[in-house]
């Protein structure tokens, strides 16, 4: 108790706003930013659930296109229109935050419609008591086989403080003595220990406007993975490991998943 009310009196000297940079011509998934999920656009859901983190006090959906605009506007939230010609969300969050003057800049995905407000606040609170940290992220534990080795599953290995050693879209570690032996039960059991990367950022606003002018380099074109472009720079990038599990939507199979998850969670 004494913890969380620290981290409120802190933030109380702490802008901290969340962008949700949102496109509508995704390459995999055109307009997915605008697929129905329970009844509203998914975009409306990730808003609504951000506004819900305790320590963000602005929430921003950076975006490109009016219609997703129209969406956040008719609901009373607030909308950035940002150029059509960024390659990245990263791109776009900068963008944004050359306006803003926050101290934190949280990145939440506009393709995470099911993300809990409890897991932004997480990835928060490390900045609370590190003055020095620039960049912090989440990880939540691989519990099948599928996910351990589908390169759409991006992977993460932190050393004993938490600081990220690597990301990469292959199996991470390899488990050497144990590769033939791997099945789904080693995953859920937590016989094996290993984490896939939630695409939830945290900044500092100075390091966000740094990193959006460093230019792209051999590992991140490699895996194309932004945030290798910090790690290959030198750059410490705290991840809290989290239990809370979302579904990124990135393909119309994912907006399946998304669905049949909230439908569950309603009954």
């Amino acid at each position: 108790m004494l913890l969380r009310h620290l981290f409120f009196k802190v933030t109380l000297h702490m802008k901290i706003t969340a962008v949700i940079p949102a496109r509508y011509a995704s390459t995999r998934f055109p307009g997915k930013a605008l697929a129905d999920i329970g009844g509203k656009p998914m975009i409306q859901h990730v808003y609504e659930r951000t506004c819900k983190a305790s320590l963000v006090s602005r929430v921003i959906v950076a975006t490109d296109d009016q219609r997703i605009a129209d969406v956040i506007c008719q609901i009373g939230g607030e909308t950035v229109m940002t150029s059509t010609a960024h390659e990245t969300g990263t791109d776009r969050l900068a963008e944004v935050a050359h306006s803003l003057d926050s101290d934190l800049i949280v990145n939440v995905q506009g393709d995470e419609p099911l993300i809990d407000p409890a897991m932004i606040d997480q990835a928060i609170e490390p900045f609370l008591g590190d003055t020095g940290l620039q960049m912090g992220t989440v990880k939540t534990r691989v519990r099948c086989l599928h996910d351990f080795l589908s390169p759409n599953v991006v992977k993460v290995v932190t050393d004993t403080s938490g600081n990220a050693l690597y990301f990469s879209r292959s199996p991470l570690p390899f488990f050497r003595d144990k590769w033939q032996d791997l099945k789904d039960e080693s995953f859920a059991s937590g016989k094996l220990l290993c984490y896939k990367h939630v695409g939830l950022y945290v900044y500092r606003r100075e390091f966000l406007l740094r990193f959006a002018a460093m230019p792209p380099t051999f590992l991140e074109i490699s895996e194309k993975l932004e945030q290798l472009r910090a790690i290959e720079n030198g750059v410490r990038i705290r991840v809290v490991e989290t239990e809370f599990s979302s579904i990124g939507v990135d393909t119309p199979d994912d907006l399946i998943k998304a669905q049949e998850r909230f439908r569950q969670h309603l009954s």
